[in-house]
């Protein structure tokens, strides 16, 4: 059975907790601010951790050796 690799895409959206829970950025906070309400930017500054069976996709398919 040959290495599973790391999805290169996930490396650059999703890190692990020193806990184990996987931790991703907000979105919608690319592009078109100007459209979009303060309190909404306020709220999606740094990270947020992502919710259990999300989790459970993105470390099983996308980073199986972290």
């Amino acid at each position: 059975m040959p290495k599973l690799k790391t999805k290169s895409g996930a490396k650059k959206r999703f890190r692990l907790t020193a806990s184990g829970k996987v931790r991703i950025n907000h979105a919608y906070k690319k592009h078109f601010m100007r459209r979009r309400p303060q309190s909404m930017l306020r709220k999606a500054r740094g990270t947020r951790i992502a919710s259990a069976p999300d989790a459970k996709i993105i470390k099983r398919n996308f980073l199986p050796n972290a």
